[in-house]
């Protein structure tokens, strides 16, 4: 009778024999890049492929030959700058960025500063129901923009809206929010009541993130809580406040969701009143993608710009203060 032989492990040619340092090193080195490649590919295809895309359309324009009916009367030629000289001398583009600009100037002071008020009234010591306090104004931005937006817009209604209805009654005037100069008010209310609770969180969490020793000494030197508000807390959540500053001016500069919604309840909205309703417009209304895609691509390159500008700005002031 013939026995089997064992086999023997860890040395060579053995079928479970340790990988050389070289192997494990390089599988060391590629694993990262397995754990990114997901994230790359959905990046490639629903992010850097369209904006690709947005680019070479806007490069391109459609020449028609004869009457542009038939095979072929149609075909896509190369435009050069053509659909960028158009935009910027648009008039409804330029006006549409006026208009986003004022809406900007109401939005993003009386947002962030309710934030930074609402945050620090949490964060004090004698605040009462905080939880509770904190989700009522989290709650608004879990709210769709859409839906927010059109409830909005029928509170503005004077036929269906309980305020004008309390005004009536008590005699005092009745202001057309959906016309005129009240309308800025009007779209910067849904923005403002819509995005503070966000950014209310961020500096709220970063007010929690100070040690405690810090107030303690300050209280010792006799500080007030609202110097310690002034001169301590407000200076330390500093990098919160131009992080919601920076997702503010990005989400102004985009400004969609509230005009469109609104534009069925009023004349005084046009399609063109912001310059993404310009894009939507052209691209989806008139049918011409090229321009559009210039128009979108300018938008970008104007929020770019504004953003790191801000940012760079921000941190050399931050470094000069160090320096002191």
């Amino acid at each position: 009778m013939t026995t089997a032989r064992r086999k023997s492990y860890g040395v060579k040619g053995a079928p479970y024999a340790l990988p050389s340092p070289t192997t494990t090193l390089k599988r060391a080195r590629s694993a990262p890049y397995f754990f990114l490649l997901p994230a790359t590919v959905l990046f490639s295809l629903f992010f850097a492929l369209p904006i690709g895309y947005a680019v070479w359309l806007s490069f391109h324009k459609v020449k028609v030959s004869g009457l542009g009916l038939g095979k072929g009367a149609r075909s896509e030629v190369w435009a050069g700058i053509e659909n960028y000289t158009d935009a910027f001398t648009d008039s409804e583009l330029l006006d549409g960025a006026l208009r986003v600009l004022g809406y900007g100037c109401i939005v993003v002071p009386v947002m962030l500063g309710l934030a930074l008020l609402f945050a620090l009234m949490l964060d004090s010591e004698k605040v009462r129901l905080a939880p509770f306090t904190r989700l009522a104004i989290f709650l608004p931005y879990a709210i769709p923009g859409v839906v927010a937006a059109l409830l909005w817009g029928f509170l503005y209604l004077p036929d269906v809206s309980p305020f004008y209805f309390v005004l009536e009654k008590l005699g005092l005037p009745q202001p057309d929010l959906l016309d005129g100069g009240p309308l800025y008010l009007a779209l910067s209310n849904i923005a403002i009541w819509g995005g503070t609770g966000f950014n209310m969180i961020v500096i709220y969490t970063s007010l929690q993130a100070i040690p405690a020793e810090v107030y303690e000494a300050a209280k010792l030197d006799g500080a007030t809580p609202l110097q310690i508000a002034l001169r301590i807390k407000i200076p330390m959540v500093a990098p919160s406040l131009v992080l919601t500053f920076f997702f503010s001016i990005i989400a102004t500069l985009q400004v969609f969701n509230e005009p469109t919604t609104l534009k069925p309840l009023t004349n005084s909205v046009s399609t063109t009143w912001s310059p993404l309703m310009k894009v939507y417009r052209d691209a989806f209304g008139t049918g011409d993608i090229y321009q559009a895609a210039a128009e979108a691509v300018i938008i970008a390159l104007a929020t770019l710009v504004l953003s790191f500008g801000f940012l760079r700005a921000a941190n050399r002031r931050n470094k000069q203060e160090a320096a002191r």
